[in-house]
């Protein structure tokens, strides 16, 4: 999916918490509960957002249907994670900008990125008129949908769950204790996905200028297609109109 450029539609503006940025490095054993800390901070921050994000994408048309709406959630989320990546990418990499600042640039991007793909996430589910009230559900639904085709099966086989569009069945119906069991598993692997392969993009982001751009903003293109795509399939086709 090429981004589209939309004007200000594809402005979001995100609170960064500098605190994340001044925090010591982390010891090999709490690096993926660091991890995890970060992406429930970036839920917290983005839940109360959701409806402001919902009008951003109906702002040219009010009378917008769901699907038209999503589609527009859609392509200002991949605009706007592919555009951060990129940015930082070519800046971290500019001469003059020495490895440490590079570094710093590159986490809070990779924290500003989570707090694109939790909100764009929990966006989709309440257009489709799925209310998360609970934050097990919460981390059910933002896992699931970036970890993309691997979060969904494991969805499904520890609720022991079978056929399409989880994202309705998880909030509905599945118990909390069985949702946390679900977010143990998905907890482990969202770590072992972005704990280490996050990593690596922040390294490649230190490349020669231009080559960081093209890193930073390649990776999280392909992060935001996964999400779209897996979006889609969490939550099936979009209701015919306003719940």
């Amino acid at each position: 999916m090429a981004p589209e450029s939309e004007g200000s539609e594809n402005e979001l503006s995100l609170p960064v918490d500098d605190d994340a940025l001044d925090l010591p490095a982390p010891e090999a054993g709490t690096h993926g509960q660091r991890v995890l800390d970060l992406l429930d901070k970036a839920i917290a921050l983005q839940t109360p957002l959701v409806q402001k994000n919902i009008a951003r994408a109906r702002q040219r048309n009010p009378e917008a249907t769901p699907a038209e709406v999503i589609r527009n959630l859609e392509r200002i989320y991949v605009s706007a994670l592919t555009g951060a990546g990129a940015a930082v990418g070519g800046t971290a990499a500019a001469p003059g900008v020495g490895t440490g600042v590079a570094l710093a640039l590159s986490a809070g991007e990779a924290l500003s990125s989570l707090q694109l793909s939790a909100l764009f996430a929990l966006s989709i589910a309440e257009v489709h008129g799925v209310r998360i009230d609970e934050v097990e559900r919460r981390r059910t639904v933002v896992m699931g949908i970036m970890l993309g085709g691997s979060g969904s099966a494991t969805i499904t086989k520890v609720a022991e769950r079978t056929g399409q569009h989880w994202g309705r069945h998880v909030v509905a119906k599945v118990p909390v204790a069985t949702l946390r069991q679900i977010n143990m598993v998905l907890g482990r692997n969202f770590i072992t996905k972005y704990g280490t392969k996050q990593g690596i993009v922040v390294l490649g982001r230190v490349a020669p200028f231009g080559i960081g751009a093209v890193i930073g903003g390649g990776a999280n293109a392909a992060l935001a297609a996964l999400a779209v795509r897996a979006s889609r399939r969490a939550f099936g086709p979009p209701p015919p109109s306003w719940p």
